[in-house]
């Protein structure tokens, strides 16, 4: 029998893995510049956990989510998302009660999203998030905003717009709540039964619906900023001021709600027209989530965060993959003798901290250059019958076409002597 990767998933090969690396590897210098650092949650959770924190109307948890009963009948779920296991984390191990009051982390790796696959959404993909918790202030908005569009700037996209909006406080969500439910009360029985049964839940929802996005009442709903508190109000005030300061390009966007529960005041996305991606294209997006940490047990400490989905961040890196440097030395061993000297330099190498391989197959000269020429090997060591009498090695720098007879002894005098680019080796 054949088998295949499941529906929704995709192997990400040897030849991909260098610019998944790279990809890493600058999301990880730029928090490190931000003075944000990572942490790891584990990939399963307790399903209630999604439940509460994501919101048990969303799409995400009645829909989405891959759930299954473990030995002992406990409901698991495999992450959909980051920022719940954040929050649970940072309740459980009292992350509160650390000297720092602003936790400023970050994380990446799988989540997993029962729908339906598509060019970069998979139903295992990968994300890329920051979460910046304790405080409530305009500036950490600001300071994730700026973030975020940091990663995107980076990676070379064109025609990049930041979109806001304030959901507002308790306070205005209360009194926009009401608003909707008086907007959609009487055209209730054309929406869908989803709506219908968020209409009670949670009317916000109503604004997220892929069914009913074309009916008229979603048109002219009203808007979260038309019922911001007077708190809420200046947080956000201060929000654009500070945008305004830092001269970076915003779109107030009136119909900007998200799709999860837990935000609150402020919310934003990155949304790109670059032909990488396709007009009007989502990059990522976040906000604030103030009541979500004591939701979940802990005390009443605000956060905000953002996430990028990594696959669409590949697709927006494009062809800005650096090709990796090569291994250092290819060792072509013409004989049993040679192939056990062979073993023992390439050991000897690799403890000096250099990459190198060698042939395991018994070829001839022609194939094994191949080989090094794949690997972008800088030399290839050649070692036949006389080099192995003689204790000698013929290397060959690979850029210069040179061949010279070196001593056993002289092998990493000589690596280090000739290579270009002066490589360094601790």
């Amino acid at each position: 029998m054949a088998y295949s990767a499941p529906r929704g998933t995709v192997d990400i090969l040897p030849d991909a893995t260098g610019k998944w690396q790279q990809l890493e590897q600058l999301l990880r210098t730029i928090c490190a510049n931000y003075n944000v650092k990572e942490m790891r949650t584990p990939i399963f959770e307790h399903t209630e956990l999604f439940s509460r924190a994501v919101g048990d109307t969303t799409d995400v948890v009645t829909k989405e989510m891959y759930t299954f009963e473990d030995k002992k009948g406990r409901s698991i779920t495999l992450r959909p998302e980051g920022t719940a296991g954040i929050a649970r984390s940072y309740v459980e191990n009292k992350m509160y009660a650390l000297p720092e009051k602003l936790q400023k982390l970050y994380y990446m790796g799988p989540m997993f999203r029962y729908e339906r696959p598509q060019n970069g959404r998979q139903r295992q993909f990968h994300q890329f998030g920051v979460e910046m918790i304790g405080l409530e202030s305009p500036y950490v908005d600001v300071e994730a905003m700026v973030l975020a569009v940091t990663v995107v700037e980076a990676l070379g996209l064109n025609d990049v717009k930041l979109h806001i909006n304030s959901l507002g406080d308790e306070e205005s969500r209360n009194a926009y709540r009401e608003a909707l439910k008086e907007h959609f009360k009487p055209v209730l029985n054309d929406l869908c039964y989803d709506c219908q049964q968020r209409y009670e839940k949670n009317p916000l929802r109503i604004l997220d619906c892929k069914v009913d996005k074309d009916h008229p009442a979603m048109n002219n709903a009203p808007h979260t900023i038309d019922y911001l508190s007077e708190s809420a109000k200046a947080h956000f005030d201060k929000v654009c001021e500070l945008l305004d300061d830092l001269e970076i390009e915003y779109v107030i966007d009136t119909n900007l709600v998200r799709g999860l529960d837990y935000y609150s005041h402020t919310v934003f996305e990155v949304i790109s027209d670059d032909p990488k991606l396709g007009a009007g294209s989502t990059v990522g997006g976040g906000g604030r989530y103030n009541t979500l940490i004591s939701e979940l047990g802990g005390p009443d400490v605000p956060g905000v965060g953002f996430a990028f989905g990594m696959e669409r961040l590949m697709i927006a890196m494009g062809d800005r993959f650096e090709e990796e440097e090569g291994i250092d030395v290819y060792v072509m061993p013409l004989g049993t003798e040679a192939k056990d000297l062979a073993m023992q330099i390439v050991t000897m190498l690799r403890a000096n901290g250099f990459t190198c391989d060698m042939d395991y197959c018994d070829r001839g000269l022609k194939g094994q250059f191949k080989s090094a020429d794949r690997f972008h090997a800088h030399f290839s060591m050649i070692i036949g019958e006389e080099e192995v009498q003689k204790e000698v090695v013929n290397m060959k720098c690979n850029h210069s076409k040179e061949q010279v007879e070196v001593p056993l002894e002289n092998i990493v005098a000589f690596i280090e002597e000739h290579y270009e680019g002066g490589h360094d080796h601790e």
